[in-house]
């Protein structure tokens, strides 16, 4: 979770490294650092110059000596995993004689063991952190001979555990070698220069070619271009990619925040997922990338959804899609536990991992035990390219455009979209009628109007925000369709307010969370107009009754007796309600952050991309 940069070329490696850096930020936000080869001059050879603070980007730039110059460098922006955030923690980390520098990003499991090892052996360690091990041991290889990329391997030969490394060599200033083993690494390709980074979003303003590293693979990097191998020294062919994502998508154009700004994007978002795969004619969806034919879908029997966080929630709803539509059993399990219950893995079962990055680890270690035992797998993710994409046997790309801010909205949205292309196309090979498929084809179109309706009442929501920002905490209530989006509400309004939130099935209340109803704890309710609105209309009535304050998320208006306030959304098809019913959810938690102070795209103790267990 921590960001990667890297720079070798004719020109001075620090604006790159920090404009890297600001772009990765989302990444990881607790340090930084950079590192640059000083080129020799008269009587004294080439060496390298470090700066590195505790806290921002902006605090290393500020930190940056005037002449900090140098056309091969690395840079890091940290997510602390060992140690506080401290100048002598931030990255990079180097060896004794400061002749070597690396980054990385991921853990090394057994950190402990090599540092008791290295300690024998005379390295005398600075930080707390698993990476310095690296630069130690990187250093005594090199002290045998031989090349730095054989160093580097021999290194990782010795590690236990997940990296993204980037490593520089005072005497070796041609080249820089990268690995990935868990941990993303990108190469970028430029005019007799190259860069290096964890993500495209640090590259798009220099290059839009891009080759991405497998795990266990390495490459050096020179100016005039890169070989990449594995481990154990044989040379792997690697061909460039074109990145379709432009440079504004990672400005806040204008927005407060990112997450402002991706708010408002969604429109635009779902327009694109959705775009080219409505089949009005049949009444169903074109999804050519799943690389399933319609009988090998007929022979699936349940769907197994995984993901983490919003990501997860996302799964649920789209579980239910799946079963509503194609009436085929499916359910939505947090990715980060299901490989450690040693899951059965069923040969009529389909696998559908969900990534906005398509590098979470969790999901793609998830992926890679489905595989293992023989599964199949398809994947929901944002990035092209990416780990989990690559591993998949096919899936759905979003086409959401970059998501910078930590806090998932447009993506999330896009996800549940593409839940639902494949609950149609799905339920269109099984038994969902032609009249159904178009209600459904009709509903999806109406979407991106329906979510700037729900957008244009930004001023209202904000003023509600700011009334209950105040609050001890909140709870989010739904019902069946409407408990997946309490629980993505609860999460928003958490990570970005630090305001407590929990989620409960309306169902639930008089099971024991009727206990904690009180006028200091107000309670969010989704309250679609379907089949279950008397029975939420009666969960509301036995909150008044205990001076709970509610605010409802609903198709009509409430009598203020059962709500406080009420959020009125347009009415989509039911299946579909909860894709619009979210996105007050969204604007609540947004306006309440920015209410209480916070900093809303980088909440505390988080970060966007989560590359570590």
């Amino acid at each position: 979770m921590c960001g990667i940069v890297a720079y070798i070329g004719p020109k001075d490696a620090s604006p790159f490294l920090l404009e890297g850096l600001q772009r990765l930020e989302y990444r990881g936000y607790d340090s930084a650092g950079v590192a640059v080869v000083a080129p020799a001059t008269k009587g004294s050879p080439a060496r390298l110059r470090i700066c590195r603070t505790k806290g921002r980007v902006a605090d290393l730039a500020a930190a940056l000596p005037a002449r900090f110059k140098g056309g091969t460098g690395i840079g890091h922006t940290r997510w602390a995993t060992h140690g506080v955030p401290s100048d002598a923690n931030a990255h990079p980390h180097t060896d004794n004689e400061g002749r070597i520098a690396v980054v990385h990003n991921g853990i090394i499991e057994n950190a402990e063991e090599l540092r008791a090892k290295l300690t024998a052996d005379g390295a005398v360690f600075r930080s707390e952190t698993d990476t310095e091990v690296l630069a130690h041991l990187i250093a005594a290889h090199r002290a045998q001979g031989g090349e730095l990329e054989d160093a580097v391997r021999a290194a990782l030969g010795l590690v236990i555990g997940t990296y993204g490394i980037a490593v520089l060599d005072a005497e070796q200033a041609d080249r820089i070698v990268v690995a990935r083993n868990g941990s993303p690494i990108v190469l970028g390709i430029g005019e007799k220069e190259m860069f290096a980074a964890s993500d495209v979003s640090a590259l798009v303003r220099y290059t839009r070619q891009v080759v991405h590293l497998e795990d266990g693979e390495l490459a050096t990097v020179r100016a005039d271009g890169f070989r990449t191998f594995t481990e154990d020294a044989r040379t792997v062919t690697r061909q460039p990619s074109t990145v379709d994502w432009e440079v504004g998508s990672y400005d806040t154009g204008g927005y407060a925040h990112y997450l402002l700004k991706e708010i408002h994007e969604q429109p635009g978002a779902v327009e694109r997922t959705l775009s080219g795969r409505l089949d009005e004619r049949f009444a169903t969806a074109h999804l050519g990338g799943l690389n399933l034919d319609a009988r090998e879908l007929r022979e699936i029997r349940r769907v197994k959804i995984l993901g983490c966080g919003s990501a997860y929630y996302a799964g649920e709803m789209g579980a239910q899609l799946i079963e509503e539509l194609a009436r085929i059993p499916a359910h939505s399990e947090p990715a980060s536990e299901f490989r450690y219950r040693n899951p059965v893995i069923e040969a009529d079962t389909l696998y559908v991992a969900v990534s906005q990055s398509g590098e979470t680890y969790d999901t793609l270690a998830a992926v890679q035990e489905v595989k293992r035992k023989g599964g199949r797998v398809l994947g929901v993710v944002n990035t092209v390219g990416s780990a989990i994409a690559r591993a998949c046997d096919g899936g759905i790309y979003l086409h959401a455009g970059p998501e910078v801010s930590v806090a998932s909205t447009k993506a999330f949205t896009s996800t549940v979209v593409a839940f639902a292309l494949l609950a149609l196309h799905f339920g269109r090979v099984h038994d969902l009628s032609p009249a159904d498929g178009r209600r459904i084809v009709a509903a999806l179109k109406a979407l991106p109007g329906q979510i700037r309706e729900v957008l244009d009442q930004q001023d209202a929501v904000a003023e509600l925000a700011a009334e209950y920002a105040d609050s001890q905490g909140m709870m989010f209530i739904g019902r069946v369709r409407g408990y997946p989006v309490a629980r993505e509400g609860a999460q928003k309004l958490k990570e970005i307010s630090y305001v407590h939130a929990e989620a409960y099935p309306a169902s639930e209340l008089k099971h024991g969370p009727l206990a904690l109803i009180s006028p200091e704890l107000p309670t969010v309710a989704l309250v679609p107009d379907d089949e279950l609105l008397d029975k939420n209309l009666t969960a509301l009535g036995e909150i008044k009754a205990r001076e709970g304050r509610v605010l409802a998320v609903a198709h009509r208006p409430i009598e203020s007796r059962l709500a406080d306030h009420c959020l009125v959304v347009p009415k989509s098809e039911p299946e579909l309600d909860p894709l619009l019913l979210n996105i007050p959810l969204q604007l609540l938690a947004y306006h309440a952050a920015v209410a209480l102070g916070r900093d809303v795209d980088k909440p505390r103790n988080l970060a966007k991309s989560v590359t570590v267990e």
